[in-house]
């Protein structure tokens, strides 16, 4: 489990050593630049050795630099302001090739996402939602677009999908007034997290519905609440995070629920074509 650093650091500051404490201080002053950072990097800024450094993580209670590393990206993810997005993205990408660096950078994002989703919980959330009651989709902000994208294809197999559009907390509460047991929320949420999504999952879980929650990772604020979690890479692309990797996992759920429910899927979109058909829907080639 994802460790918060920063207050694991202030716990731990009375006991560190003089070149630990120098360490903190520059993570937690400049943690958007450390978090990238190697360990013989950040020991030089530190004024610090390599191995004080690992020793330092390890002091910390993770495992090795590479898990305190990814604590540190976390606290950078949850924190910055769009503005420092940019700022770490310059560093990052630099100023060759962008829209090659970008592209690949997602084309990563997307392999690191197959290696480590859990496919269980993949399978899971294809069977809640094959045999849900009621599904209901949320997403705000640049989630929404997920959303919308999810609940007009999952729209075209099922009758019951409900989107849930709200500006308020107080709209997400009159919109799932009725979920119960039997029925799925999948909400979407990517840092810098929604309160309102960290509110509609934990009613919706309180009142017995199944909970899929599509997230970056395991220390979200909406992972405790899911009943399958389904966790999509997704490091910040200038002031935005990229959202390739989450809309790949849609794109295969929508493909195995098709698959599985190929029989209703043909016959629906056969009645979908002659509607089309008749009322012009498409325009002619």
């Amino acid at each position: 489990m994802t460790k918060d650093i920063s207050a694991l650091i202030e716990a731990k500051m009375p006991t560190l050593s003089k070149g630990q404490r120098r360490i903190s201080s520059v993570i937690m002053q400049s943690y958007e630049k450390a978090a990238y950072m190697t360990a013989a990097k950040l020991g030089e800024l530190a004024g610090v050795s390599e191995s004080t450094v690992v020793r330092f993580a390890t002091e910390l209670g993770f495992e090795g630099y590479p898990e305190f590393q990814h604590a540190v990206q976390e606290l950078v993810r949850s924190r910055l302001t769009p503005n420092q997005r940019i700022e770490m993205t310059n560093l990052r990408i630099g100023d060759g090739d962008l829209l090659s660096n970008v592209m690949r950078s997602d084309m990563e994002k997307i392999k690191i996402t197959l290696e480590k989703i859990d496919r269980e919980s993949f399978d899971g959330a294809v069977n809640a939602l094959i045999n849900a009651k009621q599904i209901y989709i949320f997403g705000v902000r640049s989630s929404s677009y997920l959303a919308s994208f999810l609940h007009f294809n999952l729209g075209m197999i099922f009758e019951n999908v409900k989107l849930i559009e709200a500006t308020g907390t107080s709209e997400v509460f009159e919109q799932t007034l009725n979920i119960s047991e039997g029925d799925v929320m999948l909400a979407i949420s990517f840092p810098r997290y929604s309160s309102r999504a960290v509110s509609a999952v934990k009613y919706a879980r309180d009142r017995g519905a199944d909970v899929i929650a599509l997230t970056d990772s395991k220390s979200s604020p909406i992972a405790p609440y899911a009943n399958q979690l389904l966790t999509a890479q997704s490091d910040m692309a200038s002031y935005v995070d990229s959202l390739v990797a989450p809309l790949s996992i849609i794109n295969a759920m929508l493909v195995k629920i098709t698959k599985l429910k190929q029989d209703e899927v043909k016959e629906r979109f056969d009645r979908l074509e002659r509607i089309w058909e008749e009322y012009d829907v498409y325009a002619k080639q």
